[in-house]
């Protein structure tokens, strides 16, 4: 038989009461992890829609602060107000009872608005809604939240958007300023901003600046409008939800388009919309903003009262301005405000980039060396230009003689048919002028015959002179229709003597060009006789020739083609070399006069073979503007 004293049972009650407490309090931890463990649910209603500016900044800006501050995981949801677009009853009810249809099993453990129209819609269906959530009115200013609905679940983190300040902004850094277009939309809620802006500025501006509003108009007249501002206005954007017309813009960035057109500086309040385009002022920041909602949102979370949270409205910041705006539109930055900070200032290039600078002196110095030489050089290269452009003168000259002597049976055709004619009807003025009674009318008609062959004759020694011409190249415009007209009448005569079938298919157009008439025929020249040429060992019945004349986009183009032999795919692209010649008694030098006259008037020309035979050169000047 075992027996036990007193002290040892005490000692052991003593032991079950520790482990038991032990136990106990184990079993709290472990019951109150398991309570920070459960995510917090929060529900976040923005105004108007997604990506709705300036709120969607604004959620946005909230959600990062909030994975910062929250000691707990938060599962957030998030809503939209569509309905404030444009508003209605109907489509609002509609809206609550889906809201009250997805909460009403899980409601959320905080509701928190972003803007007038949805803190607005939070008040005015509390009851059918969240009656028993916390609520947080955030990013609201603070003209729009009616004190009298708020409840002791409610807490507000509103902004004061003072429109005065925003204004004599303008005037201080505008001093001049005569016109200032306000861009706000025309939604229901925006109509409010409307007339408050009138409201608020009537005593600061008085009758000095005109107010344009844009609210009732589309967008699109809008930014026209914006173009053409008069002199020594201003633009202010506030929000630009509905056009005028009621479409919606407020996803879609209205601001960037504006910047785009707008011909006066432009100035806004958002600290979300200064990324370009804006030139600054006082501006509410979402960063700092995010940072106060952030922290009420845990303090509401955690159980705090809302009724007892007063935080200040979140006012504009350090006024901040866009130095690249500035300098657009010549604003000095001796009118900004005291302890305005400028950003986006570019660093000169001294100081962003000394070493490179450095070389860059350097190499620019290095470069004058060089520069000077290649002066030196090109005034060598231009007096040498000089003299092989006059060789080239005096060459095609040259080839004009040559061309002309190919040409003096033709010629002597030519002047023999008028002089001849003018001959025989002289003799026959003389014999009527012998009868006693002389026929007048017809007197009348061998004058005018003696003169059309008078003018006829002298065209021909026209043409003669123009092509021995030896003058400098002399630019002017010209109808190369016209030459290609008076080309083939000069060379029809040779034609018809080498029993060759000259035909021309001419533009009716006009085809202006620029440049030197007489080298221009002489390329004719040199194109037709080469192509006579290339089909002399032919039948005459075989021998065709088509001078055509063409518009082509901004190029007048003619074109020599022939039905001899063709050319070669091996020599088609030597055709136009110095001396370069397949026939035997050839120089080689007409191609290539050709190809450099047409070259100095800014063209082209290239050879091709013709199917079923012979060969065709043409070439592109470009038309007279």
């Amino acid at each position: 038989m075992i027996t036990f004293g007193k002290g040892w049972l005490r000692n052991c009650l003593l032991a079950a009461i520790s482990a038991t407490a032990w136990l106990g309090s184990a079993a709290a931890q472990s019951m109150d992890a398991d309570l920070h463990a459960l995510p917090k649910r929060l529900l976040l209603l923005q105004s108007y829609g997604q990506n709705f500016q300036p709120f969607a900044n604004w959620t946005t800006e909230v959600r990062s602060a909030l994975v910062r501050q929250s000691p707990w995981p938060l599962s957030i949801q998030e809503h939209y107000v569509e309905t404030a677009i444009s508003g209605g009853a109907a489509p609002e009810a509609r809206f609550v009872d889906y809201l009250s249809a997805l909460y009403q099993d899980a409601p959320p453990d905080l509701v928190v608005t972003f803007g007038a129209p949805a803190s607005r819609f939070v008040q005015k269906y509390r009851s059918l809604l969240f009656a028993d959530v916390p609520t947080l009115l955030a990013a609201v200013n603070v003209r729009r939240v009616d004190p009298s609905m708020l409840s002791a679940k409610d807490a507000v983190v509103g902004t004061l958007v003072e429109n005065v300040p925003l204004f004599e902004n303008i005037l201080r850094l505008l001093p001049q300023t005569e016109t200032i277009a306000v861009i706000i939309g025309n939604s229901p809620p925006e109509q409010y901003w409307v007339k408050e802006v009138q409201r608020q500025l009537r005593p600061l501006l008085g009758d000095k600046v005109a107010l344009r509003f844009y609210n009732e108009r589309r967008f699109g007249e809008m930014l026209e409008d914006l173009e053409h501002l008069p002199p020594r206005s201003a633009i202010y954007f506030q929000q630009m939800m509905v056009d005028g017309a009621g479409v919606v813009y407020g996803d879609k960035d209205p601001l960037k388009s504006i910047v785009a057109v707008a011909n006066a500086p432009i100035f806004t309040f958002d600290q979300s919309l200064f990324h370009g385009g804006v030139v600054g002022g006082p501006m509410t920041s979402p960063v700092d903003g995010a940072r106060s909602i952030a922290e009420v949102v845990v303090r509401m979370l955690g159980g705090e009262n809302p009724g007892d949270i007063h935080v200040p409205a979140i006012a504009f910041a350090q006024p901040k301005y866009d130095w690249r705006e500035l300098r657009r539109w010549g604003i000095s930055e001796s009118r900004l405000p005291p302890g305005s900070e400028v950003v986006f200032r570019q660093p000169t290039p001294w100081q962003a980039y000394p070493w490179q600078m450095a070389l860059i002196g350097a190499a620019v110095l290095l470069q004058g060396g060089l520069i000077a030489g290649l002066l030196r050089e090109r005034r060598r290269r231009h007096s040498a230009e000089t003299t092989a452009r006059q060789r080239m003168t005096e060459l095609a000259h040259t080839n004009r003689f040559s061309t002309a002597g190919e040409f003096s049976a033709s010629i002597a055709h030519e002047m023999n048919q008028p002089l001849g004619a003018i001959l025989s009807n002289a003799e026959a003025a003389q014999i009527i002028l012998k009868s006693p009674a002389p026929d007048l009318p017809a007197l009348k008609e061998i004058v005018d015959e003696i003169l059309h062959n008078d003018l006829r004759a002298s065209e021909v020694i026209r043409r003669i002179r123009s092509l021995l011409k030896k003058a400098p190249f002399e630019a002017s415009d010209f109808d190369l229709k016209d030459l290609a007209n008076e080309t083939l009448e000069f060379l029809s005569a040779l034609a018809r003597g080498r029993k060759v079938d000259l035909s021309g298919e001419i533009a009716s157009d006009p085809l202006p060009v620029r440049g030197d008439q007489v080298q221009m025929q002489q390329v004719f020249l040199n194109l037709v006789m080469n192509a006579i040429e290339a089909m002399k060992d032919l039948p005459s019945e075989r021998r065709s020739l088509i001078v055509r004349t063409s518009r082509e986009g901004g190029y007048a183009e003619f074109s020599v083609s022939d039905s001899g032999p063709g050319i070669s795919d091996d020599k088609l692209k030597q055709v136009f070399e110095p001396f370069f010649t397949t026939k035997d008694d050839g120089m080689g030098m007409g191609l290539s006069i050709a190809r450099t006259i047409v070259t100095a008037h800014d063209g082209q020309i290239v050879a091709k073979n013709r199917e079923g035979g012979g060969a065709t050169f043409c070439v592109s000047l470009p038309l007279r503007a």
